[in-house]
């Protein structure tokens, strides 16, 4: 934006959907940054930044005259904060901004665990309405090869907290990150684990190498071997067949997924599994770029 009153410590990331956000950077990195898989905030390290700066942001940007009806809380793991310290940012952002009607933010299950029910009902009251979680499998195994930090039980104990306090959860599964090695019990768990949490949307990435497979290799802690496209698309269909979801929003849609389905879980599931296992019958006809979507 011309003119916009804040300078960001790059590199910024947000989720797709909060393209028209204001996106206020209330930390910096990635408290955990340790994934195998993820590279996005190795160039800096993580920083909490002052309720004082925060403060003075918001009404720079209030000032501005720019309006925005959502904020997105940045950077990797903003809900790491203490709730003291996020209650307080939410509360001036609503004072500040009458016209907002969402504030969002990255989460970790763990920082959702680490708080108290009373302590997540609280942050909801004060307008935190979304919190975006990369659970990336519901496979301990899977979890324990990345070094993500988290299990099958503390993923589903933080977000079912979240949930009961009232917090919408959006919850991505990295499509691939078991390789062929693990790539059913990746899916039958991750399908568990989305089963047992009921997210109001879910999500599918496949996993990607910025700096190489080599490099990708050398962090994970087992042997690793690539899926094919075909192969990708095989182990999304695992996923959907064994989801048993009551109203889920589901995309598979990102930049890196090469079959772009979009439905409501359960109610185009079928759908949705008919779309790929067409293209695994007829793989030299397909086309992996086309849209299929239902529900929405």
């Amino acid at each position: 934006m011309y003119n916009f009153p804040i300078q960001y410590e790059q590199p910024l990331f947000r989720p797709p959907s909060e393209a028209r956000s204001l996106i206020l950077q209330i930390t910096s990195g990635c408290s955990w940054n340790n994934c195998a898989f993820c590279e996005m905030y190795t160039s800096k390290s993580f920083e909490v930044k002052s309720f004082d700066d925060v403060q003075k942001e918001i009404e720079q940007v209030a000032d501005s005259g720019f309006v925005f009806n959502k904020v997105f809380l940045a950077d990797g793991d903003a809900m790491v904060l203490s709730a003291k310290k996020l209650n307080k940012i939410l509360h001036e952002i609503k004072n500040k901004f009458r016209k907002v009607r969402r504030i969002s933010v990255y989460a970790r299950p763990s920082d959702f665990a680490k708080k108290s029910l009373s302590e997540l009902k609280e942050l909801k009251s004060a307008g935190l309405d979304l919190a975006y979680v990369g659970a990336e499998s519901g496979d301990d195994e899977v979890l324990r090869n990345i070094n993500k930090g988290e299990t099958f039980n503390s993923t589903t104990e933080g977000l079912l907290k979240a949930k009961e306090a009232g917090i919408k959860l959006s919850v991505m599964i990295l499509n691939g990150l078991g390789g062929s090695e693990l790539s059913r019990q990746h899916a039958l768990n991750s399908a568990k684990l989305i089963n047992e949490i009921q997210p109001e949307y879910v999500s599918t990435l496949v996993l990607s190498m910025p700096l190489g497979e080599t490099h990708f290799k050398n962090r994970y802690a087992g042997k690793f071997t690539m899926l094919s496209k075909f192969e990708l698309i095989e182990e999304l269909g695992i996923f959907l067949k064994h989801t048993e979801l009551n109203q889920s929003v589901f995309r598979s849609d990102h930049a890196s997924n090469y079959l772009i389905l979009k439905g409501i879980l359960s109610k185009d599931k079928d759908f949705l599994i008919s779309k790929i296992d067409a293209v695994l019958k007829h793989p030299q006809s397909a086309n992996l770029r086309e849209e299929f979507e239902r529900g929405l």
